[in-house]
Parts: C-alpha cells; structure tokens; sequence
C-alpha cells in the first residue's frame, strides 16, 4: 500500500472499531501475514498497535464433538475471521483414529468461534477465500444448494462482510443480498508474478493468446485478454449426459474455438485445478495445435489425485507453468515443483479488511486496471526486471 493511500485511510477516515483477527485452524499462515500489513501500516501512521491477532481454539472430544473456545475478550472489536475450508492437512481425533478434517469440518468450527464470540463483537466479517460449498452452486435435478444455505446461515448468525476470492460462480450472492460479499479477483497479482518469473515473456497479439477452459471461466480469461489487449479463445467441454461419474457427467472431449495458436504462449486461467485432469487435456490440446508454451492458472491448486501427471506434462513439454495462490493449503510436494509458482495475495486480502475496517470503497484504495496498466508499461519499456 502506497504512502498516499495509507494516509488516506489512517488520517482521513476513522475506523469502525479496533480490529480483531481470528485464524481458525490451518489459516494460521495467511492470517499471520495479514496481520504484519495491517500492524505496519497502523505504525506507519502513528498507530502504536503490535498485533491484532486473537487466539482460538476449537478442542475435540474422544466422541467427535467439538466446542468454540476465543481466549480473549472480542467486546468491541471489528473482528475479522480467517477460515481456509481447504485445509485438509488439518485432523482431529474421534474414538482413537486420526481424521482429517473436511470442509464440512471448518465451516462447523467457524459457526463454532462465532457463537463463541455471544454477539459481543462491534461487527463479524469473514475471510473465506475458498467459498464454502462454491462448487454446488446451483441445482440439477433433486440436489442440494449448499453454498447458499451456508450463506444464509451465515447471515442469520450475524456476519455482516465476506471477504471471498474466484468464487466458482459469483451469483451465489444473491442468495444474501443484503450482506456484503466481495468476490475478489487477484489479476494484478497474478500478472506480476507471472513476468517476474518470465522476463522475457512477451505479450503482444501476435505472440501471445488467453484460452478460457471452459464457457464458466470465460468471464476471468475475458478480462486479461482485454487488458493485454489480445485475442482470447475458448474450449467447451462436450459431455456424456446419459451417465453420472463422481457426481458429475462425464467430458466426452475439449473442442476448441478460435483462432489458431501455432508458435504462441497460451495462458490459461481458471479458479480450481482439482484433479487436474481437465487442464492437462487442454495443455496437450494445445501442444498438438502448436503453441509454443503453455502457462496455467488457478486461484485454487487442489491437486486432489497427487502431481505426477503435471511432472510428466512438465517433463515432456506438455504444460511450462502453473500458477497458484497462497490462499489455500498447498502440499509441501507441490512448493517444490520447479512447474510451480505461487501468488502471494496476502497483501491484497489485507486491503480489503483496512478498506472494511474504515468504511471506505476499496476502489479508492486500489484500481486494478490502473496497475495492470502501469505493469504493462514498466514490462514493455524493461524497467520492471
């Protein structure tokens, strides 16, 4: 955060109440580097605060049964929750055997630190990068809806902002529309890192294409195709509707369209790689089109059936980067891939809660476009290496 900025925040507005921040179990590390921006822009402007972190815990018994537990007094205080529903290197231990915890589990803790909180804090905002249930979004056939029951329940218990980040479909907030969701999406970051990690990239129309994977993501690759100012293609996924495999029908085949990527970077972005399996289709798609490299993104690198088939795509030159943020656990394997690069976004999300904490639109803190453009310029001319 820029002087200017910081100055707008700390000496032109107030704050709605101290803060507070609460890292539930296995969002410790991000809450942690929130916490540092938050402190040192406080001190930067005469603000003598050292931490705004408050300890939890949310214990088992024997049986399974979990309690909230806040061990210290929240009275007062703007009091942001960081969760990571991910987070799956977290276990618990229920009748003797070691179970890891789900996603189902985090968000059980976090009603859990909300009711322990008994409605005495100024106001309850939640950082949830990784929406809970924002894969079920939406119903077919005789089917849940859980993303939007947990938003309301949310809402019913007092939650007042949520802080969440390339939620799989934005329109799920209108399940809650008079709570305050921001979606937040980190292309600036993501963009930085990537030409920090390739100098030499070079991004003109000719050499340079964005592919959304699939019509859902078309939204997010839409966006940096206009912002590089490049032209943009797009796969759809043909499925097999007579069948169910794994909750889901089955894709038949990736179909391409749009303009031809011989000799090209082709940077493909989307908000999950679970499996992973569909990305690696649409790599070797490429490969056989002829790109020249191609470079993957996704906000949330699950990796849920282990990396060996991205060491190989590596390997052989199927697939040159992947791309992912820090906002949810990444697998100590995955940090050594020489294919992996992750985003930090930690500063971005700490935007958001100083923005929250004085009242103010996070626009007038930052503009996305305007940096992006900014990057785009410092690349062209060199002066960003």
């Amino acid at each position: 955060m820029t002087a200017a900025a910081t100055d707008a925040l700390y000496r032109k507005t107030k704050s709605v109440a101290p803060i507070g921040i609460i890292a539930m179990r296995g969002a410790e590390q991000l809450a942690e580097k929130i916490n540092s921006y938050l402190v040192r822009w406080a001190n930067e402007n005469g603000i003598p605060d050292e931490s705004y972190l408050i300890e939890c815990e949310c214990p088992r018994f024997a049986s399974g049964d979990g309690k909230g537990l806040i061990k210290s007094t929240v009275r007062g205080l703007d009091l942001f929750i960081v969760i990571d529903v991910g987070n799956y290197s977290c276990t618990y231990k229920m009748f003797d055997r070691e179970n890891a915890m789900s996603p189902d589990d985090h968000f059980q803790d976090l009603k859990r630190i909300i009711q322990a909180a008994s409605g005495k804090a100024h106001r309850l905002n939640i950082i949830m990068p990784l929406l809970y249930g924002g894969r079920q979004h939406r119903r077919n056939y005789r089917e849940s809806l859980d993303c939007a029951w947990a938003l309301q329940e949310l809402q019913s218990m007092g939650v007042e902002n949520i802080v969440t980040f390339d939620a799989h479909d934005p329109r799920v907030n209108n399940a809650v529309p008079l709570m305050g969701i921001d979606n937040v999406i980190p292309s600036y970051q993501v963009l930085k890192t990537m030409l920090r990690t390739f100098p030499d990239l070079d991004m003109s129309a000719d050499n340079f294409m964005v592919i959304s994977p699939d019509e859902g993501a078309l939204g997010r690759n839409m966006y940096y195709a206009s912002m590089l100012g490049v032209n943009l293609g797009m796969f759809y996924k043909r499925r097999d509707y007579s069948q169910i495999v794994d909750g889901k029908n089955p894709i038949v085949a990736h179909e391409y369209l749009g303009n031809p990527v011989e000799g090209k970077t082709v940077f493909v972005a989307d908000d999950i790689i679970a499996s992973g399996g569909s990305m690696l289709d649409l790599a070797k798609n490429l490969k056989a089109r002829g790109a020249a490299r191609t470079i993957a993104y996704a906000t949330f690198g699950l990796f849920t059936h282990g990396l060996e088939e991205f060491d190989a795509a590596y390997a052989d030159g199927t697939l040159d980067a992947v791309f992912g943020t820090n906002l949810t656990y990444r697998m100590p394997e995955l940090l050594e891939r020489p294919w992996f690069h992750e985003v930090d976004v930690s500063k971005y999300a700490a935007y958001f809660c100083a923005a929250i904490n004085h009242d103010i639109s996070i626009s007038t803190v930052i503009d996305p476009h305007d940096k992006i453009k900014a990057l785009l310029a410092q690349h062209r001319d060199g002066t960003d290496r």
